[in-house]
């Protein structure tokens, strides 16, 4: 459920602002409005912070060599730790500015590449002696074309390019050198110089990777740092932003705004009694937008790990659906990977993950709790539908065959229990798709008629519940069977096919009469017919989501045939020796590779049916954002 909140303003003396702060925090029940400050303290605070991000990125990047031994690390107090992190900050742009000085003394070196060694001192002195000189090279074909009243001297010719010196007169260039002939500029230092410097610097490069290894040691103590100082911002952000009264005088007031879950107000009362603030409080208005607080038991909580990793959170006027998640997401997951065989895998890993994290004595992640929960439902489904590890029905032992359900087990054919069917396996698969598609979305058009059940517009909220029901037959037999689901229909004495008609017929003209409603029938007639083309592609809609829940069986059906086919082609190698590795490589790797598809699938199809298909049909759009109280401990 979402907790109900309270706008709350806690108004304090100015004089007291630290203090106040401090017992607010430590309190941790108020979700404060977005304050921005600002001032020196706030922005040293955020460039420490920003250093021990890099200084940690920094080192986490760095990979030990196996012989590295490193020290036991000092305890270092916090400004220590800035000043551990500027060092390595600044040693990596060092680090950087010499891998840059390496690159151009390289480039610089392989510009001389074929002039062997080269000195400016040399040029310099011979210019003083009356002999200037000056490099050149030039196309091999055009060397000879050069006039002979030109001193030259060859110093080494290649296949494509010729170099010389030329006898320099002036500072102009000789009318008689050809156009191709272009001058090379002595270089800063000589080339011996260029590669002492380039092995100077590789062997600093060398030292300092020396010393920034031996700083991983304080990964962990920076990594608190970075935590401490993210709540000294928080903190220094709300005390440097408060409204305050521009006034010098002892009695002048400060206040702060937020909101307060309900069963929280007390405890903040009481705080406020206690430190002398005053509380004024009142119901969120309407065009306020409160945080989103859910509070559910620990068996519907399994689901926050994975709403936590999308980010989805509802608005506060929304749905908590997070139950319903849970349950269908359970059976989705169950239904994409589709193997009972992978669903063992992954209870039997995630067993192995809870008795390893208790034998270290760490708390459980909430995720394994989760993990375990869609691991047996793979299970579960596996045995329904008879579907382990790919393997062919005669390969599967007979008593897995006679725990499978036979309208949607692979181990039988159209005639089970003596009793001939008229739909296929996959037919009967296909419909329990779409009757999930149906269950789900018939929760969301309930949920809503509850919702506005003291107004007309839940008969509109009715009306596309009957389109639904209606949509649900005009789907099994356009998608299932023409024939066995026709619109002459009858079952029972009653002809399903004219009812699924007018139920969409009539569901539609309740939800164009109602769906809009606010005080006045006629005005929300006129509404739909403001948005007529909206309303019409309504019904397309209906019909479409249902028909996207098949994705269920179409993606188990690929990883089905995915998983067949790896143990086809592994079979061939079975029986060779020669072959048992690639067989074992073949399988991991077959199978790995299938149990990732099966992931990214989940993620895609999984998720998308509850936040899309789901959440459209109960008009949520996941607009709110999570109850972050002011607090001393990180919020989860």
């Amino acid at each position: 459920m979402i907790i109900p909140m309270k706008k709350v303003s806690i108004v304090i003396l100015e004089r007291e602002r630290l203090e106040a702060l401090t017992q607010l925090r430590r309190l941790g029940v108020v979700h404060l409005d977005r304050i921005e400050g600002a001032g020196e303290k706030l922005a040293a605070l955020k460039q420490n912070a920003a250093n021990a991000v890099q200084t940690e990125s920094i080192l986490s990047e760095i990979k030990l060599p196996k012989e590295f031994k490193p020290a036991e690390p000092v305890s270092l107090n916090d400004k220590k730790l800035v000043e551990k992190c500027a060092a390595v900050i600044s040693l990596t742009e060092q680090k950087k500015s010499l891998f840059d000085r390496i690159a151009s003394d390289a480039v610089e070196l392989e510009r001389f590449a074929n002039w062997g060694s080269v000195n400016p001192a040399d040029f310099a002195y011979l210019a003083g002696k009356g002999i200037p000189l000056v490099m050149y090279e030039i196309p091999a074909e055009k060397y000879t074309t050069i006039d002979e009243s030109i001193d030259t001297i060859l110093v080494s010719s290649g296949k494509k390019d010729i170099r010389f010196l030329l006898l320099s007169s002036g500072s102009e260039r000789p009318e008689g050198l050809p156009p191709e002939a272009f001058a090379v500029p002595v270089p800063v230092c000589s080339t011996d110089e260029l590669e002492v410097e380039i092995e100077k610097d590789k062997k600093l490069i060398n030292d300092i990777d020396k010393e920034l290894a031996e700083n991983t040691v304080y990964i962990k103590q920076i990594s608190r740092f970075k935590a401490r100082l993210e709540k000294d911002i928080e903190f220094e952000n709300v005390y440097s932003g408060m409204n305050k009264e521009n006034s010098e005088e002892n009695t002048a007031l400060a206040w702060i705004s937020g909101y307060v879950p309900v069963d929280s107000f007390d405890n903040l009362s009481a705080a406020a009694k206690k430190n002398g603030w005053a509380v004024v409080s009142s119901d969120p208005e309407p065009e306020d937008d409160p945080p989103t607080k859910l509070k559910n038991n620990k068996l519907v909580s399994l689901i926050y790990p994975l709403t936590n990793f999308l980010g989805t959170v509802p608005g506060y006027r929304e749905f908590d659906i997070s139950g319903w998640f849970l349950l269908f997401f359970t059976i989705f997951f169950g239904m994409i990977f589709g193997d009972g065989g992978y669903g063992l895998l992954i209870v039997a890993g995630t067993f192995a993950l809870i008795m390893k994290t208790r034998k270290e004595g760490k708390p459980l992640n909430p995720g394994l709790g989760l993990l375990m929960l869609l691991g047996l439902a793979t299970v579960a489904w596996g045995t329904v539908t008879c579907t382990w590890f790919g393997l062919s029905m005669d390969q599967i032992p007979a008593w897995l065959k006679a725990v499978s359900v036979p309208p949607l087990s692979g181990a039988y054919t159209q005639n089970y229990d003596g009793v001939h069917s008229l739909l296929t396996t996959d037919q009967n698969l296909q419909i329990f798709c779409f009757t999930l598609a149906l269950v789900q979305l018939s929760v969301a058009h309930i949920k809503c008629i509850v919702r506005d059940i003291k107004s007309l517009k839940s008969i509109g909220d009715l009306g596309s519940l009957f389109m639904l029901w209606g949509m649900f037959y005009v789907v099994l037999m356009l998608v299932v069977s023409g024939t066995i689901f026709s619109l002459d229909k009858v079952a029972y004495g009653i002809p399903v096919g004219t009812l699924a008609i007018l139920l969409v017929g009539g569901g539609f003209v309740m939800n164009f009469v109602f769906s809009n409603y606010e005080d006045s029938i006629g005005k929300s007639i006129l509404d739909s017919c403001k948005n007529i083309i909206s309303v019409i592609l309504g019904v397309v809609n209906v019909f479409s989501d249902i028909v996207s829940y098949i994705r269920l069986w179409a993606v188990a059906l690929a990883g089905s045939a995915i998983a067949n086919t790896v143990n086809e082609m592994a079979g061939s190698m079975w029986g060779h020796a020669v072959l048992f590795l690639a067989f074992v490589v073949l399988l991991v790797f077959g199978h790995g590779l299938n149990i990732i598809l099966n992931i990214l699938s989940v993620i895609v199809h999984g998720v998308r049916l509850n936040t899309l298909e789901f959440s459209s049909h109960l008009g949520m759009a996941w607009s709110g954002y999570k109850y972050e109280p002011f607090s001393e401990t990180a919020n989860n």
